[in-house]
């Protein structure tokens, strides 16, 4: 078991990307001053703005830390490129490049004590701060607190600024040659973010690159709490940029969905996310649908019960066995997600005895215990599948029993049944599957309607809703059917004109009345798509799973390469541009990513029983995946091979799937299935072991006493 250790969120410490309010500057906390840059325009400097929906062209690398990052915006006609290497020192060095010319804003200043040449001594915070810049710049009107210059190319060539920053005591000189040691200092932070980083191509494209900064240019400081966080958007929730909120919010879902796809970039980093949210549960263990700076918290209502699986697929994908896997995350979470769990049943008690979203009355909130809000607290905010819906203000919930939440809620006790022994919580895993097993028999019986053949919604009156969305693949996630009716179930609801085709999994059937292709009335959602997938691969539904992940990662990759977007929802439907603000698609959501993260699973998927590895059809590699292991690389070419920090654990036939793979000091397990050979390598070293099997399974084991591989099916 790994040595537990304090949950990390980045500090609000040194010079970062992390004001909320610009994604061109970096600003030093915590009382420094900020940076930014810009252009001329024909009314004066350009500095705001540059948004997904306005200039904002191409997000570049940025680290974890927010020390390096590189952007390309447009403003005036004119595009902007920066490149920023900061981080926890006190000096910051940043390179701008534009057709235009380029305008630096140094602000929060106390005072400008002198300004010459291409040197300016200025205060902040306390401290005496040295401006370097290569070329000469004028100066132009500005914010009142700063420094303004504008810099013009030289004839017939673009601008070019390189800035440096620092303290009075230890400023140096920015070097105008690109070898100089601000260059150098940006090259080296360039290298090293690319050595680190999660990378990705053939058939995956550049998804981890896109995952990756929609996770770390999304992190942003929250100065009223004095805290990092990772909101699932900047613009989304600041409204300086259009958005919703005053400079930070959070909320349930998004959050848990932020952490899982946080912890392939980085694992303290992800564990910093997922405690982000638990802290605002009230005293009943309730976690609100939101809490943020402006609009406070909703005390009426939660959101998905999704906090277990995303921790625990988090802690299993963290490492190759239990010995190496993040354990403080889960004793870090346990607590607040079993009180969760425990609450949904005390509060959400609704027709015939099973879950349905609700809505508790607040004093001094008259739009509580409402329909609205406990639609809300779906999630699925306008989903036709609530249209006809009422609010019973007996049971504080809909008149309408959801598949989707009684199955996500058994989903819920089964991954916090797994995470318990981890922990050693032997009688509190028990109790959750036997609560698990006896929600999963009423659901069953409950939400299956025999004249669709599939799980629906059920009114309060006996009916089941004719609404159909793919919260009613999560029965498959609660393990609610057999095998064969999970087979049947999942194919009719993947016809194209229901839930497939080339876009599939929009958040309606398409041939329901309710399909609007907009909003939650038919675009296509990550989370829910995610969600979806998960049963299909709970029943091993390959057939199904792989084309539905093969198309999402299409549209996920399209979007990313004409817009630089990773969105908040994609289009159901060809040809719709989702930019405008009035689309109702954010254009930087982290949890888009998981549509990337699906298509990682094809190649490299962490369970429960250990890691399956399988070749997805198509060359690819996947690079760079953090394990306290170390680094695992996937690589999908002629063979399958994985290799650990360079060290190849398995080499296996593109026909071969390995499942169960697990790998500590002493010993190696796993079950190879298909045809062909893999070849294990043993622990400590030595020559590869090969494992062949003909059509069949066979498991294989290596340890301190030799090895075997023991035939488990028939072969041909």
């Amino acid at each position: 078991m790994s040595e537990r250790r304090p949950a990390v969120i980045p500090a609000p410490t040194g010079w970062n990307t992390w004001d909320v309010r610009t994604h061109t500057g970096m600003n030093r906390l915590p009382d420094g001053p900020r940076v930014r840059f810009g252009v001329l325009g024909p009314d004066g400097p350009v500095l705001d703005g540059f948004t997904w929906r306005d200039g904002l062209e191409r997000l570049g690398p940025h680290t974890v830390d927010g020390g390096y990052a590189e952007v390309t915006v447009r403003a005036a006609g004119h595009r902007l490129r920066l490149v920023f290497a900061g981080g926890p020192g006190d000096v910051l060095d940043a390179l701008a490049e534009s057709t235009g010319v380029i305008v630096l804003s140094v602000e929060g200043l106390d005072d400008i004590e002198e300004s010459a040449g291409g040197t300016a001594t200025v205060r902040a915070g306390g401290t005496r701060w040295t401006v370097t810049v290569s070329t000469r710049g004028r100066r132009v009107e500005g914010p009142a607190d700063a420094l303004t210059l504008a810099f013009d190319g030289e004839a017939g060539e673009n601008a070019a600024v390189c800035l440096r920053m620092a303290p009075r005591r230890g400023a140096g000189n920015c070097a105008k040659s690109p070898h100089g040691a601000a260059a150098e200092r940006r090259h080296h932070a360039a290298r090293t973010a690319h050595r680190t980083a999660l990378r990705s191509t053939g058939w995956l494209g550049d998804a981890a690159a896109a995952l990756t900064r929609a996770v770390t240019w999304n992190t942003v400081y929250a100065p009223d709490i004095g805290r990092v966080l990772t909101p699932t958007s900047r613009d989304f929730v600041c409204a300086e940029r259009n958005g919703f909120y005053g400079t930070w919010a959070l909320h349930a879902w998004d959050t848990f969905f932020t952490g899982l796809a946080a912890s392939v970039v980085d694992r303290d980093y992800a564990r910093g996310v997922f405690g982000q949210i638990l802290p605002y549960a009230d005293a009943a263990g309730m976690i609100p649908n939101r809490v943020s700076d402006e609009r406070g918290r909703t005390d009426d209502r939660s959101q998905p019960p999704v906090g277990a699986l995303t921790v625990l697929q988090a802690y299993l994908a963290g490492g190759l066995s239990s010995a190496t896997r993040d354990t403080a995350l889960l004793a870090d979470t346990f607590p607040a997600l079993l009180a969760w769990h425990d609450w949904w049943p005390r509060a959400r008690r609704g027709p015939h005895g099973l879950l349905a979203w609700g809505s508790d009355p607040v004093p001094g909130d008259p739009a509580s215990a409402t329909l609205d809000r406990a639609r809300r607290e779906s999630g699925l905010d306008d989903s036709p599948m609530y249209d006809e819906a009422r609010y019973d203000p007996v049971t504080r919930t809909m008149d309408l029993a959801d598949v989707g939440l009684n199955a996500l809620h058994i989903a819920d006790a089964e991954a916090l049944a797994d995470i318990a022994d981890v922990l050693g919580r032997d009688a509190t895993a028990r109790r959750l599957r036997a609560g698990a097993a006896t929600a999963r028999t009423a659901a069953d019986r409950l939400l299956w309607d025999e004249e669709s053949q599939g799980y629906r919604n059920l009114t309060a009156a006996g009916a089941h809703d004719p609404h159909v969305s793919p919260t009613m693949l999560y029965a498959l996630l609660g393990g609610l059917p057999d095998a064969g009716r999970a087979r049947a179930t999942a194919a009719d609801l993947l016809r194209p004109e229901v839930l497939g085709g080339d876009r599939p999994l929009p958040s309606v059937a398409r041939d329901d009345p309710g399909f609007a292709a907009t909003y939650w009335r038919g675009r296509i959602w990550a989370p829910m798509a995610y969600l979806a997938v998960l049963g299909l691969r709970r029943y091993e539904l390959t057939e199904l799973s792989r084309p539905v992940v093969g198309n999402l990662l299409r549209l996920f990759l399209d979007e990313w390469r004409e817009h630089g977007h990773v969105r908040e929802n994609y289009p159901a439907v060809a040809g719709e541009n989702l930019t405008g603000l009035r689309k109702r698609s954010d254009g930087l959501m982290a949890w888009g990513g998981l549509l990337a993260y699906l298509a990682f699973g094809e190649l490299a998927d962490a369970r429960t029983d250990g890691w399956r590895f399988a070749h997805p059809g198509e060359p690819a590699e996947l690079c760079n995946l953090p394990l306290g292991d170390g680094r695992l690389d996937v690589r999908a070419a002629g063979r399958l091979v994985v290799a650990l920090d360079g060290r190849v654990l398995l080499d296996a036939a593109p026909g071969v799937v390995v499942h169960g793979y697990r790998m500590t000091g002493d010993r190696v397990s796993g079950r190879a299935e298909g045809v062909g050979d893999v070849l294990v390598t043993p622990p400590g070293g030595g020559p590869p072991v090969p494992v062949r099997v003909t059509g069949g399974a066979r498991s294989f084991t290596f340890g301190p006493y030799g090895g075997h591989g023991a035939q488990e099916g028939s072969g041909t």
